[in-house]
């Protein structure tokens, strides 16, 4: 066990968006929640699933829909506390800890502001490890554990509760209801009991991402081999460094898609293009893809050390892409299916990343 105060809150947001893989949202709004949730109530006891009763139920949170709705939109701060409610009304039990869906982007920090209000504890795992622009894209779907019920909450108190035959049919039903919302709201899916996270559930996301973070905050001050000691920590390679050349982004069907292209600032004549479904998905360098989902990409700005999110990608930029192996279940057979590119319709297969190898 330990706990998240107001030291770590930044932190833990600049791991947040590493592993938000462009996606998962703005975190600053969450940011501001977090410590006014520790104001109120203490700093945030974040447990081992192990810690707790086997058959307890946990409650997972997170926030659904398009990057740019979580920078134009505000939460009113009962969304997910009616969310829950619903859902333990719905299974007739009660909960016993606060579960991150995707520990990425705004979904590391909101669990833990959620957990503060409601006075529980937070469990220190997630069903991603990074953020998937698909709610069937979770280790869960992997070991067969539904999605439904899947309730959605707007800020005007808009209410769904789906109970679907897959979870696909989640995916599509929840995708649907959140444009209805107005690009954004607040979801819970995949109730598990305690027993469950432990076994199907990635252990330690968000302490994780928190010493991601802590690596990133040491590049931006400038510390000594910086890089090198993130790049060991997450088995993560360089992968290219350019100049944002050209950007296309547009948000459909509850997504934000686009391109990014860089020219490379050593070599002019090497481009790379990054293809975007809210997260980072494919990088190609001169047309042949070099990594894929479900592995990661990143970029870090060359001058500052900020991880870039899609929102913020801008023209001129200087960019390190970097690479990281996923969890390894998504590199499973059964977790390239799910997530790898053939899903996202490209005609090309996953290529595996191969970290410091």
């Amino acid at each position: 066990m330990f706990h998240i105060d107001h030291d770590d809150v930044d932190d833990l947001a600049l791991g947040s968006y590493v592993v938000g893989t462009g996606g998962g949202g703005d975190a600053s709004l969450a940011k501001i929640m977090l410590h006014e949730a520790i104001d109120q109530n203490g700093p945030v006891r974040v447990v081992d699933a192990a810690d707790l009763d086997p058959e307890g139920l946990l409650l997972p949170i997170a926030v659904i829909g398009a990057g740019v709705g979580f920078a134009e939109k505000l939460l009113n701060g009962a969304e997910a506390e009616r969310a829950l409610t619903l859902l333990e009304r719905h299974l007739d039990r009660r909960g016993v800890a606060i579960l991150p869906m995707e520990v990425g982007g705004v979904n590391t920090l909101f669990p833990l502001v959620v957990a503060a209000r409601l006075g529980l504890p937070c469990v220190d795992a997630d069903s991603m490890r990074r953020a998937f622009p698909r709610l069937e894209m979770t280790v869960f779907t992997l070991a067969g554990i539904p999605a439904s019920p899947c309730i959605l909450v707007d800020a005007k108190g808009n209410t769904v509760l789906a109970e679907t035959v897959d979870n696909t049919a989640a995916e599509s039903f929840a995708r649907s209801t959140v444009v209805a919302m107005g690009m954004f709201g607040v979801m819970s899916a995949y109730a598990v009991t305690a027993k469950q996270c432990l076994e199907y559930g990635i252990q330690h996301s968000l302490s994780y991402a928190l010493e991601l973070g802590r690596h990133v905050s040491a590049i931006q001050r400038g510390e000594p081999d910086a890089y090198d000691q993130l790049l060991r920590f997450a088995d993560a390679q360089i992968l290219f460094t350019g100049k944002v050349a050209d950007i296309e982004r547009r948000v459909s069907g509850g997504w934000t898609k686009g391109t990014v292209t860089l020219e490379h600032l050593g070599d002019p004549k090497r481009t790379m293009r990054v293809d975007i479904q809210n997260e980072n998905l494919i990088a190609f360098e001169d047309g042949e893809a070099i990594i894929t989902t479900p592995d990661l990409i990143t970029f870090l700005d060359v001058e500052t050390g900020i991880p870039m999110t899609t929102e913020s990608l801008a023209y001129g930029q200087r960019l390190h892409v970097i690479g990281m192996p996923a969890h390894d279940l998504w590199r499973t057979p059964a977790g390239i299916e799910l997530s790898g590119p053939r899903t996202f319709g490209y005609d090309i297969d996953y290529v595996p990343f191969g970290g410091n190898a």
